[in-house]
Order: structure tokens, then sequence, then C-alpha cells
């Protein structure tokens, strides 16, 4: 991609966002009811490509039982306020309460609570009971003190997520994690992100990950743009690992790794450019944050709205539209994208003639200017 002079001493790539794209219908098109969205991760395999972002406000251990059973994966944050209290509820119930100028103080406050190994395997073992794939998420920074107990709870998928997650961290303070090797003495299949680039993917597959989250600072709750000036387009930056996925697929002799689209996903449309710009799945938070059942009670925040020094996200107000399985399956009685996200994206992909999701990756898209 050509780059452009952003002055003359700076040049840049120029990218795209979800909103600077469009899918453009085919000479083909289909009936709704033969499109297929199922997708496989090892041997776990989902109606739908949608995964829930690891985020108190959207997942409980319910919730996540939930989705699970609606065709989706939910994944729980294991260092959130479910393995930090014994009965989180009235904190949660706090926490929608509070007044805008004291919530991010008072969050700072309740996620300072230790995170309990003990609660680790309580809520993963609460969900493997309700008889749906278990998946739990951790950061970066506490994986080698926590990873054991999920393991031990017995953990199906396992999630490592982060503002951004390089193959090769550095550092003169601590011993970084090796994931090289800590993937590869994992039993269970491993997912990792945020990345943003070619090069980072590349390096991330060849960890031996199963999966690889693109994105990082565009979360509806993320303020990473302003605190830290990062971000990436979505658009761009999907396109840019589903192209590292293809060479790595023939530089590892036929492994596939998956692509999954984690921020800016605001909108049913949203969940069809991602899959068109080449992810397997999406991510999402807000979206389901709307749902009756989700825990922040029509409010949305992430782990980095409660940094101890250096918080990067807001508590946010969504709003509550529907239950959990009308906000995916329908029927919808709002026009904005809000509901029937999975209807929504077999739509998309009969209006372009398109029945299988790896299909609808190749479909044609064109810049809005």
């Amino acid at each position: 991609m050509a780059e452009v002079e952003i002055g003359r001493g700076k040049r840049g790539r120029e990218a795209y966002a979800f909103d600077d794209v469009a899918i453009v219908p085919s000479r083909r098109t289909r009936d709704p009811e033969e499109v297929s969205t199922h997708w496989q991760i090892d041997a776990y395999r989902f109606d739908t490509p949608l995964i829930a972002a690891p985020m108190d406000s959207v997942m409980s251990p319910a919730t996540a039982i939930a989705l699970g059973r609606a065709g989706g994966l939910g994944v729980l944050d294991l260092e959130g306020l479910w393995t930090r209290y014994e009965d989180p509820e009235p904190l949660l119930e706090e926490i929608a309460g509070l007044e805008e100028g004291k919530a991010l103080t008072r969050l700072q406050d309740i996620y300072s609570q230790p995170v309990r190994e003990d609660l680790i395997a309580q809520r993963l073992s609460e969900i493997r009971n309700a008889g749906v794939t278990v998946a739990g998420s951790l950061s970066p920074q506490r994986v080698k003190r926590h990873y054991q107990a999920v393991i031990d709870g017995g953990v199906d998928l396992f999630v490592i997520r982060g503002t951004t997650v390089s193959a090769e961290h550095v550092s003169g303070q601590a011993e970084p994690l090796n994931l090289k090797q800590f993937i590869y003495e994992l039993d269970v299949p491993v997912l990792v992100g945020g990345c943003a680039t070619y090069q980072a993917a590349l390096h991330l597959m060849r960890t031996g990950a199963a999966g690889v989250l693109v994105g990082f600072g565009g979360g509806a709750a993320h303020t990473t743009r302003s605190v830290l000036g990062v971000t990436v387009p979505m658009a761009t930056a999907v396109a840019d690992v589903a192209a590292a996925r293809r060479d790595y697929l023939d530089e590892s002799g036929g492994r596939y790794v998956h692509v999954v689209a984690d921020g800016s996903i605001r909108q049913s449309g949203d969940i069809a450019k991602a899959i068109a710009c080449g992810a397997d799945a999406v991510m999402v938070g807000s979206p389901l944050a709307r749902a009756m059942e989700a825990p922040g009670r029509g409010w949305h925040w992430g782990s980095e709205s409660h940094h101890p020094s250096l918080p990067r996200g807001e508590r946010m107000w969504v709003g509550t539209v529907a239950p959990l399985e009308q906000i995916l399956h329908g029927p919808s009685f709002v026009a904005d994208g809000a509901m029937n996200l999975i209807g929504a994206l077999q739509r998309a992909m009969s209006t372009t003639g398109y029945t299988e999701l790896k299909e609808f990756q190749r479909v044609e898209v064109t810049i809005l200017r």
C-alpha cells in the first residue's frame, strides 16, 4: 500500500476503518436460509462466529452460559470481579449507580482486591457444568501467575488478551513470558492478541497460537487513542493479518491460524465487514453489553478503565435494548444494526451470493470517499 507524506520528515500508510469500506453485491444471490455462519477452531464448533469480549460489563458465568447455548462463545475475564469477590452482584449494582465524576476512582478501588485462584476454578466449573465450551482470559502480565489455576479449572479455550501483545516482549525488570514455550506446553488452544500489523501477527502465529486477536484501542469504552495516541483502522488491520495467515499457511505447510477481529464492532454491519476483510470471527463487547442479561446493567467498561496508574477507558452508557437471544437472532424492532446480529450477517452473505464464511472472505469491497 502506498505511503502518503504527512510532512517533509514523516510518511505513513493510508489505512481504513470499517466505516471507510462497504461490501459490494455480486451477480449471484442466495436465500438467507441456505447460509451457514458456523465456524470451528480446533475441536470446537460454533453456530455463530461471535465471541463475547472478556469484560465484566458483558460476561458473567451466567451470560457466558447463555451465549454458549445461543451458538456463540463467552469468554470470562479471569481477573475481573467474578474472580475477586464471592458475590460481585452488589458491586455491579453499585457501579451502575455511580455518579459520573466518581466512577473512575471507585472502579480503581473495587478492582484493587486481589484475584483468587479458588474463584477462578469455581467460575470455570460453573460454566463447564452447564455443558458449553469454557473460555477464560488473562492479561499477559498475569498469565504466569494464574495460568495453572485456569488449566486446573478445566478451560477449553484460553485467551491471552491485552492492549497489544507481542511474541517478543523485552523487559529489563522481570523475566518476560516466553509465549512460544508457554503455548507449546499447554494442552488447550490459545487465542492471543491484540495485534494490528502483518509482521506482529506473523510472529504470533509462529508461537503456535490457534487464533490471533486483531486490534487495540478501538473499543467503544477505550480511550487508548486519546491517552496513548495509539489506535488502528480495523479494516486495514484485519486485511493485513489475514495476509499473514495466508503466508503462514504456506510457511507452516498447512497450519491454519484463525483471525478474530477485536475492536470497533458496534453494529451488525461491522461484523459482516470484518469477515469480508478476512476475519474468521469477531470479538464484541458493547453490542452484547446492551442485553437485558448483561452484568453491566446498561453500562459498559473494560479492564483499561480501572488501571491503577494510567486508565485508558471509561464507564459509558450503552443502554439496554433487548434480551441476548433477540440481539443475536432477532427479530429486530430497530433499524440501526443493534439487534439480530447473526440474521444481518446471513442477509449480507446471501445478498452477495455466499453460503460459507470462508467463501465470504473473498467478497469484493469498495472504499467510501
